[in-house]
Protein backbone atom coordinates (compact mmCIF):
# COMPACT_ATOMS: atom_id res chain seq x y z
CA UNK A 1 0.00 0.00 0.00
CA UNK A 2 1.12 3.44 -0.80
CA UNK A 3 1.90 5.93 2.04
CA UNK A 4 -1.30 8.02 2.26
CA UNK A 5 -2.47 10.89 3.93
CA UNK A 6 -5.87 10.48 6.21
CA UNK A 7 -7.73 13.89 5.79
CA UNK A 8 -10.28 14.61 8.73
CA UNK A 9 -12.46 16.86 7.25
CA UNK A 10 -14.49 17.90 10.15
CA UNK A 11 -11.32 18.78 11.93
CA UNK A 12 -10.74 20.91 8.96
CA UNK A 13 -14.26 22.80 8.71
CA UNK A 14 -13.61 23.29 12.42
CA UNK A 15 -10.13 24.94 12.41
CA UNK A 16 -11.24 26.81 9.48
CA UNK A 17 -14.57 27.93 10.85
CA UNK A 18 -13.08 28.90 14.17
CA UNK A 19 -10.52 31.30 12.40
CA UNK A 20 -13.49 32.82 10.01
CA UNK A 21 -15.66 33.52 13.03
CA UNK A 22 -12.65 34.67 14.99
CA UNK A 23 -11.05 37.19 11.92
CA UNK A 24 -14.95 38.12 11.27
CA UNK A 25 -15.50 39.34 14.91
CA UNK A 26 -12.46 41.78 15.00
CA UNK A 27 -13.76 42.68 11.24
CA UNK A 28 -11.38 40.93 9.34
CA UNK A 29 -11.83 39.49 5.94
CA UNK A 30 -10.42 35.71 5.61
CA UNK A 31 -8.25 34.75 2.91
CA UNK A 32 -8.05 30.71 2.83
CA UNK A 33 -4.37 29.74 1.21
CA UNK A 34 -4.95 26.92 -0.29
CA UNK A 35 -1.93 25.77 -1.51
CA UNK A 36 -0.83 23.39 1.04
CA UNK A 37 -3.09 20.69 0.03
CA UNK A 38 -2.91 21.55 -3.38
CA UNK A 39 -6.70 22.93 -3.83
CA UNK A 40 -8.47 19.42 -2.95
CA UNK A 41 -11.42 19.29 -4.04
CA UNK A 42 -13.17 17.86 -0.99
CA UNK A 43 -11.44 19.68 1.31
CA UNK A 44 -12.34 23.23 -0.81
CA UNK A 45 -16.27 21.59 -0.61
CA UNK A 46 -16.05 21.78 3.07
CA UNK A 47 -14.21 25.28 3.46
CA UNK A 48 -16.76 27.29 0.69
CA UNK A 49 -19.69 27.55 2.89
CA UNK A 50 -17.63 29.15 5.60
CA UNK A 51 -17.18 32.92 5.69
CA UNK A 52 -14.61 32.72 3.89
CA UNK A 53 -14.13 36.05 1.27
CA UNK A 54 -10.97 34.62 -0.77
CA UNK A 55 -9.17 31.52 -1.96
CA UNK A 56 -5.46 32.22 -2.42
CA UNK A 57 -2.95 30.18 -3.80
CA UNK A 58 0.46 30.30 -5.76
CA UNK A 59 -0.21 28.54 -8.30
CA UNK A 60 -2.36 28.87 -10.96
CA UNK A 61 -2.77 25.50 -11.85
CA UNK A 62 -4.85 24.82 -8.25
CA UNK A 63 -6.64 28.44 -8.54
CA UNK A 64 -7.81 27.00 -12.13
CA UNK A 65 -8.66 23.59 -10.21
CA UNK A 66 -11.41 25.29 -7.98
CA UNK A 67 -14.79 23.76 -8.74
CA UNK A 68 -17.15 26.34 -10.77
CA UNK A 69 -20.19 27.81 -8.75
CA UNK A 70 -17.60 29.00 -5.09
CA UNK A 71 -18.71 32.32 -4.26
CA UNK A 72 -15.06 33.25 -2.84
CA UNK A 73 -12.79 36.01 -5.03
CA UNK A 74 -9.35 33.74 -6.09
CA UNK A 75 -6.29 35.72 -5.29
CA UNK A 76 -2.89 34.81 -7.06
CA UNK A 77 -0.33 34.73 -3.81
CA UNK A 78 2.99 34.27 -5.73
CA UNK A 79 4.17 37.50 -7.77
CA UNK A 80 3.27 36.20 -11.28
CA UNK A 81 6.29 36.26 -13.86
CA UNK A 82 5.42 38.19 -17.34
CA UNK A 83 4.51 35.06 -19.32
CA UNK A 84 1.87 34.67 -16.43
CA UNK A 85 0.14 37.40 -16.97
CA UNK A 86 -2.85 36.50 -19.59
CA UNK A 87 -3.35 33.21 -17.36
CA UNK A 88 -3.31 35.15 -14.18
CA UNK A 89 -5.82 37.38 -15.56
CA UNK A 90 -7.72 34.89 -16.71
CA UNK A 91 -8.08 32.44 -13.75
CA UNK A 92 -7.66 35.00 -10.81
CA UNK A 93 -9.92 38.17 -9.60
CA UNK A 94 -6.65 39.59 -7.70
CA UNK A 95 -3.04 39.35 -7.71
CA UNK A 96 -0.39 40.29 -5.34
CA UNK A 97 2.44 42.51 -7.41
CA UNK A 98 5.58 44.79 -6.87
CA UNK A 99 6.90 45.22 -10.04
CA UNK A 100 5.60 47.90 -12.26
CA UNK A 101 6.48 46.15 -15.47
CA UNK A 102 4.10 43.14 -14.65
CA UNK A 103 1.88 45.27 -13.92
CA UNK A 104 1.95 46.55 -17.49
CA UNK A 105 1.85 43.05 -18.64
CA UNK A 106 -1.40 42.31 -16.56
CA UNK A 107 -2.93 45.87 -17.76
CA UNK A 108 -2.19 44.69 -21.49
CA UNK A 109 -3.92 41.22 -20.52
CA UNK A 110 -6.52 42.61 -19.00
CA UNK A 111 -7.28 44.58 -21.93
CA UNK A 112 -7.21 41.79 -24.44
CA UNK A 113 -9.56 39.96 -22.61
CA UNK A 114 -11.83 42.74 -22.24
CA UNK A 115 -11.98 41.68 -17.72
CA UNK A 116 -10.76 43.88 -15.28
CA UNK A 117 -8.32 42.39 -12.92
CA UNK A 118 -7.36 43.16 -9.56
CA UNK A 119 -4.28 44.54 -7.90
CA UNK A 120 -3.01 44.17 -4.67
CA UNK A 121 0.48 45.49 -4.05
CA UNK A 122 2.85 43.95 -1.67
CA UNK A 123 4.89 46.04 0.90
CA UNK A 124 7.87 44.64 2.60
CA UNK A 125 7.90 45.31 6.02
CA UNK A 126 11.57 44.23 6.70
CA UNK A 127 10.96 40.39 6.39
CA UNK A 128 13.16 40.53 2.95
CA UNK A 129 10.57 38.95 1.00
CA UNK A 130 8.33 39.67 -1.77
CA UNK A 131 7.53 44.03 -1.64
CA UNK A 132 8.24 47.30 -2.26
CA UNK A 133 10.38 48.58 0.73
CA UNK A 134 8.55 50.24 3.30
CA UNK A 135 10.50 53.15 3.05
CA UNK A 136 10.38 53.73 -0.65
CA UNK A 137 6.65 55.18 -0.54
CA UNK A 138 7.01 57.44 -3.63
CA UNK A 139 7.59 53.74 -5.21
CA UNK A 140 4.57 52.61 -3.83
CA UNK A 141 2.29 55.39 -4.95
CA UNK A 142 3.66 55.75 -8.26
CA UNK A 143 2.54 51.76 -8.84
CA UNK A 144 -1.15 53.03 -7.28
CA UNK A 145 -1.32 55.89 -10.00
CA UNK A 146 -0.57 53.48 -13.09
CA UNK A 147 -2.99 50.99 -11.73
CA UNK A 148 -5.93 53.83 -11.07
CA UNK A 149 -4.97 54.73 -14.69
CA UNK A 150 -5.76 51.73 -16.52
CA UNK A 151 -9.10 51.01 -17.37
CA UNK A 152 -9.29 47.07 -16.74
CA UNK A 153 -6.73 47.56 -13.81
CA UNK A 154 -8.51 47.83 -10.56
CA UNK A 155 -6.08 49.14 -6.93
CA UNK A 156 -7.94 46.33 -4.40
CA UNK A 157 -5.39 47.24 -1.79
CA UNK A 158 -1.90 46.59 -0.40
CA UNK A 159 -0.46 43.72 1.29
CA UNK A 160 2.60 42.03 3.55
CA UNK A 161 4.02 39.10 4.16
CA UNK A 162 6.07 38.52 7.56
CA UNK A 163 7.61 35.03 9.15
CA UNK A 164 8.06 33.20 5.96
CA UNK A 165 11.82 34.67 5.15
CA UNK A 166 13.29 36.43 7.84
CA UNK A 167 11.48 35.33 10.50
CA UNK A 168 10.14 39.05 11.69
CA UNK A 169 7.25 38.60 13.94
CA UNK A 170 4.27 40.81 13.24
CA UNK A 171 4.34 43.69 15.95
CA UNK A 172 1.91 47.05 16.86
CA UNK A 173 4.74 48.81 14.76
CA UNK A 174 5.37 47.13 11.86
CA UNK A 175 1.53 46.56 11.27
CA UNK A 176 1.41 50.45 11.97
CA UNK A 177 2.99 51.34 9.04
CA UNK A 178 1.13 49.06 6.86
CA UNK A 179 -1.56 51.01 8.31
CA UNK A 180 0.12 54.24 7.70
CA UNK A 181 1.25 53.32 4.28
CA UNK A 182 -2.67 52.33 3.75
CA UNK A 183 -4.02 55.76 4.71
CA UNK A 184 -1.09 57.98 2.67
CA UNK A 185 -2.67 56.04 -0.41
CA UNK A 186 -6.41 56.53 0.59
CA UNK A 187 -5.97 60.69 1.50
CA UNK A 188 -3.56 61.33 -1.56
CA UNK A 189 -6.22 59.46 -4.19
CA UNK A 190 -8.95 60.00 -2.26
CA UNK A 191 -10.75 56.58 -2.11
CA UNK A 192 -10.90 53.50 0.57
CA UNK A 193 -8.45 50.17 -0.16
CA UNK A 194 -10.91 47.01 -0.59
CA UNK A 195 -8.06 44.73 0.95
CA UNK A 196 -4.88 46.02 3.42
CA UNK A 197 -3.94 42.39 3.90
CA UNK A 198 -1.75 41.88 7.20
CA UNK A 199 0.29 38.80 6.92
CA UNK A 200 -0.16 35.24 7.36
CA UNK A 201 -0.91 32.80 10.48
CA UNK A 202 2.03 34.19 11.90
CA UNK A 203 -0.63 37.35 13.12
CA UNK A 204 -3.25 35.02 15.23
CA UNK A 205 -1.77 36.07 18.41
CA UNK A 206 -2.04 39.79 17.41
CA UNK A 207 -5.44 39.32 16.72
CA UNK A 208 -6.42 37.82 19.24
CA UNK A 209 -5.02 40.19 22.11
CA UNK A 210 -6.60 42.99 20.27
CA UNK A 211 -4.23 44.99 19.04
CA UNK A 212 -4.41 44.68 15.61
CA UNK A 213 -4.61 48.08 13.81
CA UNK A 214 -8.20 48.94 12.90
CA UNK A 215 -6.90 49.46 9.38
CA UNK A 216 -5.97 45.90 8.83
CA UNK A 217 -9.07 43.65 7.24
CA UNK A 218 -7.95 40.99 5.48
CA UNK A 219 -5.27 37.94 6.64
CA UNK A 220 -4.20 35.24 4.45
CA UNK A 221 -4.30 31.79 6.51
CA UNK A 222 -3.15 28.06 5.72
CA UNK A 223 -1.15 26.30 7.78
CA UNK A 224 -3.37 27.61 10.97
CA UNK A 225 -6.46 26.04 8.96
CA UNK A 226 -4.52 22.77 8.13
CA UNK A 227 -2.00 22.29 11.18
CA UNK A 228 -3.89 24.29 13.77
CA UNK A 229 -0.88 26.46 14.43
CA UNK A 230 0.26 30.14 15.02
CA UNK A 231 3.29 30.42 13.14
CA UNK A 232 5.38 33.54 14.50
CA UNK A 233 5.98 30.79 17.32
CA UNK A 234 5.25 27.39 15.97
CA UNK A 235 2.38 26.36 19.03
CA UNK A 236 -0.79 25.30 18.46
CA UNK A 237 -3.23 28.08 18.56
CA UNK A 238 -5.85 28.10 21.26
CA UNK A 239 -9.32 26.25 19.75
CA UNK A 240 -7.56 24.35 16.94
CA UNK A 241 -7.09 21.29 16.18
CA UNK A 242 -3.60 19.88 15.38
CA UNK A 243 -3.66 16.59 13.04
CA UNK A 244 -6.44 17.59 10.33
CA UNK A 245 -3.63 15.48 8.05
CA UNK A 246 -1.77 12.91 9.42
CA UNK A 247 0.36 10.62 7.27
CA UNK A 248 -0.41 6.60 7.41
CA UNK A 249 2.66 4.35 6.15
CA UNK A 250 3.20 0.44 6.20
CA UNK A 251 6.67 -1.72 7.37
CA UNK A 252 8.30 -3.52 4.89
CA UNK A 253 10.99 -4.70 7.12
CA UNK A 254 12.16 -5.41 10.39
CA UNK A 255 15.31 -6.62 11.75
CA UNK A 256 18.05 -5.97 14.86
CA UNK A 257 20.63 -4.49 13.58
CA UNK A 258 23.73 -2.37 14.51
CA UNK A 259 23.35 1.21 14.90
CA UNK A 260 26.19 2.29 13.50
CA UNK A 261 27.10 1.70 8.90
CA UNK A 262 29.61 -0.57 9.00
CA UNK A 263 32.82 0.40 6.64
CA UNK A 264 34.24 3.70 5.78
CA UNK A 265 31.71 6.63 5.19
CA UNK A 266 30.83 9.79 3.25
CA UNK A 267 27.90 11.41 2.26
CA UNK A 268 24.38 9.87 1.52
CA UNK A 269 22.27 9.94 -1.48
CA UNK A 270 21.25 13.97 -0.63
CA UNK A 271 24.72 15.15 -0.35
CA UNK A 272 24.70 15.30 3.57
CA UNK A 273 27.69 13.91 5.64
CA UNK A 274 25.83 12.27 8.43
CA UNK A 275 26.89 11.67 12.26
CA UNK A 276 25.57 8.52 13.10
CA UNK A 277 24.66 7.68 17.05
CA UNK A 278 26.13 3.93 18.32
CA UNK A 279 23.07 2.96 20.50
CA UNK A 280 24.30 -0.73 19.74
CA UNK A 281 22.46 -3.54 18.18
CA UNK A 282 17.94 -2.53 18.53
CA UNK A 283 15.19 -3.55 16.49
CA UNK A 284 14.69 -1.37 13.55
CA UNK A 285 11.67 -1.09 11.26
CA UNK A 286 11.73 0.10 7.71
CA UNK A 287 8.75 1.81 5.80
CA UNK A 288 7.18 2.14 2.78
CA UNK A 289 7.96 5.66 2.65
CA UNK A 290 10.69 8.56 2.04
CA UNK A 291 11.94 12.06 0.98
CA UNK A 292 10.30 11.69 -2.24
CA UNK A 293 7.07 11.40 -0.72
CA UNK A 294 6.98 14.31 2.16
CA UNK A 295 9.41 15.85 4.35
CA UNK A 296 10.53 13.06 6.42
CA UNK A 297 12.32 15.48 8.87
CA UNK A 298 8.68 16.78 9.75
CA UNK A 299 7.26 14.04 10.64
CA UNK A 300 6.45 12.24 14.00
CA UNK A 301 5.30 9.18 14.72
CA UNK A 302 1.83 8.94 17.18
CA UNK A 303 2.91 6.26 18.55
CA UNK A 304 5.70 7.58 21.07
CA UNK A 305 8.03 4.53 22.05
CA UNK A 306 8.65 4.59 18.34
CA UNK A 307 11.88 7.08 16.75
CA UNK A 308 12.28 7.94 13.92
CA UNK A 309 16.07 7.87 12.93
CA UNK A 310 16.96 8.84 8.93
CA UNK A 311 15.11 8.47 5.57
CA UNK A 312 16.42 7.99 2.17
CA UNK A 313 14.55 8.82 -1.38
CA UNK A 314 12.73 5.56 -0.65
CA UNK A 315 12.69 4.54 3.18
CA UNK A 316 11.92 5.54 6.41
CA UNK A 317 13.89 4.31 9.04
CA UNK A 318 12.32 4.08 12.79
CA UNK A 319 13.76 2.39 15.76
CA UNK A 320 11.04 0.28 17.72
CA UNK A 321 12.72 -1.48 20.42
CA UNK A 322 10.36 0.27 23.26
CA UNK A 323 7.55 -0.28 20.74
CA UNK A 324 4.29 -2.56 21.40
CA UNK A 325 4.70 -5.78 18.73
CA UNK A 326 4.59 -4.90 15.43
CA UNK A 327 5.28 -6.91 12.14
CA UNK A 328 5.42 -6.44 8.90
CA UNK A 329 2.34 -5.17 6.85
CA UNK A 330 1.48 -3.35 10.44
CA UNK A 331 0.61 0.37 9.45
CA UNK A 332 2.33 3.38 11.64
CA UNK A 333 0.89 6.88 12.23
CA UNK A 334 2.61 9.96 11.85
CA UNK A 335 1.76 14.10 12.55
CA UNK A 336 3.27 16.48 10.00
CA UNK A 337 4.53 19.81 10.15
CA UNK A 338 3.96 22.50 7.41
CA UNK A 339 6.12 21.62 5.12
CA UNK A 340 5.54 17.87 5.54
CA UNK A 341 1.78 17.97 4.84
CA UNK A 342 2.85 20.63 1.67
CA UNK A 343 5.31 17.93 0.06
CA UNK A 344 2.73 14.86 0.84
CA UNK A 345 0.21 16.20 -1.13
CA UNK A 346 2.27 17.74 -4.13
CA UNK A 347 3.96 13.95 -4.44
CA UNK A 348 2.30 12.24 -6.78
CA UNK A 349 3.13 8.59 -4.74
CA UNK A 350 1.00 9.61 -1.47
CA UNK A 351 -2.45 9.15 -1.74
CA UNK A 352 -5.60 10.55 0.36
CA UNK A 353 -8.21 8.95 2.61
CA UNK A 354 -10.93 10.85 3.85
CA UNK A 355 -12.56 10.30 7.06
CA UNK A 356 -15.62 12.53 8.68
CA UNK A 357 -17.48 14.03 6.42
CA UNK A 358 -19.32 17.12 7.61
CA UNK A 359 -22.41 16.28 5.40
CA UNK A 360 -22.77 13.00 6.76
CA UNK A 361 -23.45 13.58 10.47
Amino acid sequence: MNPRLIIDLEKLRHNAEFLADLCDAHGISLTAVTKVFCADSQMMDVLAPLKIAYFGDSHLENIGSYLDGFPQRTMLLRLPTHTQARDAVELADISLNSELSTIKKLAKAASEKNKTHGIMIMVDLGDLREGIYHTNVCGILEICEYVMGEENLTLEGIGTNLTCYGSVVPSEQNMGRLAEIASIIEEKFGLSLNVVSGGNSSALNMLASGKMPAKINNLRLGESIVCGLETANGKPFQGLVQDVVVLEATIVEIAKKPSMPEGDTNINAFGEKVTYVDRGEHLRAILAVGRQDTAADGLTCLTPEVEIIGASSDHLIVDITHAPPLIVGDTLRFSLSYGAVLAGFTSGYVDRHYVNHPDEG
